[in-house]
């Protein structure tokens, strides 16, 4: 009876002991996770998935070089965390398949931080503020309230900040029907050339950017959807590298530098330091 007691509790501890293993409770499973700060040193380079096409945020210059604010600024980043900074373009659509694929560790592209990101990624603290504005033209566009959307065809980017703000706006049964969803904001530029759009939704740093580039051709109308703040988006439950990322920011929003990169880019300081509330 006491040689069967003695196996029966040999055979309990090394069962508890697979189970703790398999569970990460001696770094098993936890340390092949690759949704810690871990992971990024040991593999030596955090891989920055982007959209290189959303100026000034990150796209292509003459060359075909990477460059823009949010380039500037995790190159800044990786400086001071001593890691290297890799930028992989993806598919804006497939972005949250692209994170939780591990193919990329974050996505830092002037990436808006709605609702629904925060419920399916680990954000950062917002870096940077923006707004959704109105942007056209014409002269004769004039935008005071939302509800005058009614009387104008609208252009904007599919799968954007701007489409979201519009859609969850209250009214955004007034003027769903004149909204019409473009690859890039590029074409819906050409819209509004081609008199097929009125005005422009979008990003202000965005569209401040384009009007520098077009002579000051557009201008803002007087109404916005108000602010569109920016973050960097971890996979979910990845908090260890989001907060490393944050005491990066917050060291370089200290010293200047990111106040420096703003200015290059936007003529201003736009940068900010603000936590969620989590």
């Amino acid at each position: 009876m006491k040689k069967l007691f003695a196996l029966l509790l040999i055979l309990t501890l090394v069962l508890t002991s697979i189970s703790l293993t398999a569970c990460g409770g001696n770094g098993g499973e936890a340390d092949s996770d690759p949704a810690d700060w871990n992971y990024v040193l040991d593999n030596g380079v955090l891989i920055v998935g982007l959209d290189d096409t959303f100026a000034p945020m990150g796209f292509r210059d003459e060359k075909g070089d990477l460059v823009g604010f949010d380039i500037d600024l995790a190159t800044a980043v990786g400086e001071y965390l001593g890691i290297e900074i890799t930028f992989k373009p993806i598919d804006w659509d497939a972005k949250e398949m692209e994170l939780s694929s591990k193919r990329i560790d974050c996505i830092w592209n002037g990436m808006s931080a709605t609702p629904e990101r925060q419920e399916n990624m680990t954000l950062t603290d917002k870096y940077l503020n923006n707004r959704i504005v109105l942007m056209s033209l014409d002269p004769q566009v004039k935008v005071t309230s939302v509800e005058e959307l009614a009387n104008y065809k609208i252009a904007t980017q599919a799968d954007s900040a701007a489409l979201e703000v519009m859609m969850d706006n209250d009214d955004y049964d007034l003027f769903k029907d004149n909204i019409s969803e473009l690859l890039t904001y590029d074409e819906a530029i050409l819209e509004m050339m081609g008199k097929r759009a009125d005005l422009m939704v979008v990003d202000e740093v965005l569209g401040e950017y384009k009007n520098k580039n077009m002579d000051g051709a557009m201008f803002l109308l007087d109404f916005d959807f108000g602010d569109d703040f920016y973050a960097i988006g971890c996979r979910r439950g990845d908090t260890e590298l989001a907060n490393k990322l944050n005491e990066a920011l917050a060291a370089l929003i200290e010293d200047g530098t990111a106040a420096e990169i703003s200015n290059k880019w936007f003529g201003r300081n736009i940068v900010i330091l603000e936590g969620y509330d989590k």
